[in-house]
């Protein structure tokens, strides 16, 4: 029952209430979705390992550093209850999935619904761009014609439609980047010798997703997608040769205008280094606690299109240590599962036997090869995510701590199965978790000073 309203839960979300139970919205039933659920995890909270991980503590933290973050920095108390309520369903997305989506077969259904999100949405977007174009009939640029398309001109003054879904995804970029993190997953449906299987469940839909990300005309996803080619294609053949066919892919898919005839240059780019900057300045002046929770753009005239920036320039310096105290542990995990290491070699002469026991919960026994390729295929949807969200700001969406949760529940597994070393402790996340946001924020400083040399 928790697993299907999870399920339910997701998808309404993604696809928003209105077109999943049409007038029933108007009741705020996504709430309902979200009530039920909480009272049906209690029960799983107590056997289930979410509590001793690090990203739980991450998730509180950020949801009350988007509640302060109004409170204190705009003075609001009203505005802070708001957020908190905003905020909570993307918190409640990295508890729900390690709750309920704790066996390979419900991971697979999982990644099987964010396949149908997309599918459903490049679907009824190419349909409504077939109109378009066959009636040479303009969007307005509201997108009131279809929701599924935005206008827009490109370099050479030429109308272009990107391809965008609703609520949560409704801009193309944000569409492309869970486009992009989705293809990995997809490879989890691939089974050895079977053609006519793989041909249906994984090389069609990636052929289906890939068509979507090309209508989004999104340059972050472009690049997300080189990305991941360069992280997959290293391990066989190196990395000089991942670059170079990451290159040559990079060519082919701008002579084929995936990005709409849209550059991708240091000058094309020249308006969000601007906006980095700015938010860079917001910080110096809120350092603590930010502008407030989606307030950016009322200091800056837009959001800053960078995932760090507008982490740490709405939630300040406390939001921004947060956000690293989830994504640190992640991609530390991530790393250890998708790592050849021998299951012998991930133990440290401290097993941490005690800690492992205390867990409870039920969790399926998973091969070790099987759980390295799923660990290999999480590390190429959290890089596409990374590097798209590096031109997006989605630091707090529900894709990356859904993510983040899937990461964990197959590193519990290969904990119980001893392939891997406990998490590591609370003490020593801390100072990595602090000095991976000092390290963002640095990173982001000598960017900037590079980019305005060469401009």
């Amino acid at each position: 029952m928790g697993f299907a309203l999870s399920i339910l839960y997701f998808v309404t979300y993604y696809l928003t209430p209105p077109v999943i139970f049409g007038p029933l919205a108007a009741i705020r039933i996504e709430l309902i979705l979200a009530l039920l659920l909480m009272i049906l995890s209690i029960p799983r909270l107590m056997n289930s390992f979410v509590l001793k991980s690090p990203q739980s503590l991450a998730m509180i933290g950020l949801l009350f550093a988007a509640s302060l973050s109004v409170l204190i920095g705009v003075h609001w108390a009203s505005g802070a209850a708001q957020m908190f309520l905003e905020f909570i369903p993307n918190t409640l997305a990295y508890f729900f999935v390690c709750l309920h989506c704790n066996t390979r077969k419900r991971i697979q259904i999982f990644v099987a619904m964010l396949i149908f999100v997309c599918a459903f949405v490049i679907v009824r977007g190419s349909i409504d761009l077939h109109r378009v174009v066959r009636m040479e009939m303009a969007l307005q640029a509201d997108g009131s014609e279809s929701p599924y398309l935005m206008g827009m001109s490109n370099s050479t003054e030429e109308t272009v439609y990107r391809l965008r879904g609703l609520g949560l995804i409704n801009d193309p970029n944000d569409f492309g980047q869970l486009i992009v993190c989705v293809i990995p997953l997809v490879f989890i449906f691939w089974r050895t010798r079977k053609m006519l299987h793989n041909l249906v469940w994984v090389i069609a839909p990636v052929c289906l997703l890939l068509y979507g990300a090309f209508l989004t005309h999104s340059r972050g996803a472009l690049l997300a997608l080189m990305a991941m080619a360069v992280v997959a294609a290293r391990r066989r053949i190196g990395l000089l040769p991942a670059l170079l066919m990451a290159g040559a892919l990079f060519a082919a898919a701008m002579s084929l205008h995936f990005t709409g005839g849209r550059d991708i240059s240091a000058e094309a780019g020249a308006d969000r280094t601007e906006l980095w900057s700015e938010s860079l300045q917001v910080l110096k002046t809120h350092p603590f606690f930010g502008v407030g929770f989606g307030n950016l753009p009322d200091y800056l005239g837009h959001t800053s299109h960078n995932s760090v920036m507008v982490c740490a320039a709405e939630l300040g310096s406390v939001g921004l240590f947060f956000w690293c105290l989830f994504l640190f542990p992640t991609m530390r995990d991530v790393l250890t599962i998708a790592s050849r290491t021998k299951p012998s070699e991930g133990i440290p002469e401290d097993t941490g036997v005690g800690r492992v026991a205390q867990f409870s919960g039920e969790i399926e026994i998973i091969d070790d090869e099987e759980i390295r390729r799923l660990g290999r295929l999480l590390l190429l949807s959290l890089t596409g995510f990374l590097v798209a969200g590096w031109f997006l700001s989605r630091a707090f969406v529900m894709t990356l701590f859904s993510l983040g949760a899937i990461v964990e529940v197959i590193y519990e597994v290969a904990l119980r199965q001893g392939m891997v070393a406990p998490r590591l402790r609370l003490a020593r996340l801390l100072p990595y978790a602090g000095a991976l946001a000092v390290f963002l924020i640095l990173l982001m400083y000598a960017l900037l000073r590079v980019t305005n040399r060469m401009q």
